[in-house]
């Protein structure tokens, strides 16, 4: 009997590659467009985190928004398929555990949620925009048919964002345990009365709204709004430049670049958030109303400050090293004055466990912001300090 050919190269090839190497570019993908950012990051460095070469990365994505798109697609195909899974009047909590489940289980890759709406085409966005509206309208079910109230899914979205939350930093912690704890917020969020479990604050002072008085705070003033709609990556110089009647070369006069911009509204953010956290809790004794004090703050904030935070936070992890450690130092300090004050509160709570609840608070001020479409009120700002509070579990 005569031997066997040796396999060829190709026959090798095809024997060991990995029939799910998509869904692993994927997952890859997923992790380095949430750590790095859209325009940071590179095809080559999600070939390198798959272990294959750039050309066959190629062979299943034509360039990097394709495989940005079927990122963003599927956490949401995840959360819809999971409860598609449970029956029809299932309970609040087995709503919320299949959506905590899924979130968790794709922590590392979720982050890429922060871009979607400045990096998808119209047509991607919609659609996208269509399978979140299924997931919302379905915890919504499960939440007014248990805790009925004509909130307009506020709740919904809020507990939403108290679970999301988990993919927006690396706070290190067991699944289970995050599962258990992002659960229990999101419960709690989702039987908070927005209109009537509102808790007594005094007047949030925030820093005063800075007056361009310079032309480089012209140029920061007139590059937020800009940032916010379109990403960092999508306005030119020369759109800066025109909003404030220079000459693009005009620029480097007052910045060394583009970058430079950028990092200056992350830090006027920090900035402008350090000093109302400062101002909120003078004269406050009680961890309790510290707190609600750091939560009204948080709120108002970002109600007042919508674009300049949106850019802050969805630009910080596309900058480099060294301009990213003294903005991510700031925002350490700012989430360590939460955690302590939510511990005296919550003593039962370890520091890990106190930080994720932290960002809980964090996720839910935003996605319920995005719900009312930041249309500032004090009923508005109010309500969204209800939902926080009650994600923190005071």
């Amino acid at each position: 009997m005569a031997p066997a050919s040796p396999p060829t190269r190709s026959d090798t090839t095809a024997a060991t590659r990995p029939r799910n190497r998509k869904q692993l570019i994927v997952d890859a993908a997923g992790r380095v467009f949430s750590e790095r950012g859209y325009h940071s990051a590179s095809m080559e460095e999600v070939a390198a985190a798959v272990g294959i070469t750039a050309t066959a990365l190629y062979r299943h994505f034509p360039n990097k928004y394709a495989l940005f798109a079927e990122c963003a697609d599927v956490m949401v195909d995840g959360l819809v398929a999971a409860l598609d899974e449970v029956p029809a009047g299932a309970s609040l909590k087995d709503v919320l555990t299949a959506v905590t489940r899924i979130t968790v289980t794709h922590r590392a890759s979720g982050g890429v949620y922060r871009w979607e709406s400045r990096y998808l085409n119209r047509e991607d966005l919609r659609r996208l925009g269509a399978k979140f509206g299924r997931l919302v309208e379905r915890v919504d079910e499960a939440v007014q048919r248990e805790h009925p109230l004509p909130d307009e899914r506020l709740r919904a979205v809020a507990a939403l964002g108290a679970i999301g939350s988990i993919t927006m930093h690396r706070t290190s912690i067991a699944q289970r345990r995050a599962e258990d704890l992002l659960l229990a917020s999101a419960l709690r969020v989702a039987v908070t009365d927005p209109a009537r479990g509102r808790p007594s604050v005094r007047p949030v002072q925030l820093p005063a709204r800075p007056v361009p008085r310079t032309r480089r705070a012209e140029i920061l003033a007139a590059a937020v709004p800009l940032f916010a709609r379109d990403g960092f990556a999508g306005v030119t110089n020369g759109q800066m430049a025109e909003a404030v009647g220079l000459t693009p070369s005009a620029l480097y006069r007052h910045y060394p670049g583009k970058i430079d911009i950028l990092v200056a509204a992350c830090l006027q953010a920090a900035g402008l958030l350090a000093q109302g956290v400062e101002q909120s809790l003078r004269g406050i004794a009680r961890p309790h109303d510290a707190v609600v004090a750091l939560a009204a703050t948080y709120v108002a904030y970002s109600f007042e400050y919508t674009e300049l935070n949106s850019v802050a936070e969805a630009e910080l992890a596309g900058l480099p090293t060294d301009l990213r450690r003294p903005l991510v130092l700031a925002q350490r300090e700012h989430i360590a004055v939460w955690e302590q004050q939510l511990r005296l509160a919550r003593p039962e709570l370890d520091p890990r466990q106190a930080r994720v609840l932290v960002h809980a608070g964090f996720g839910v001020a935003v996605e319920a912001g995005r719900g009312l479409r930041w249309r500032d009120s004090p009923d508005h700002r109010e309500a969204v300090t209800a939902l926080v509070v009650g994600a923190l579990g005071l």
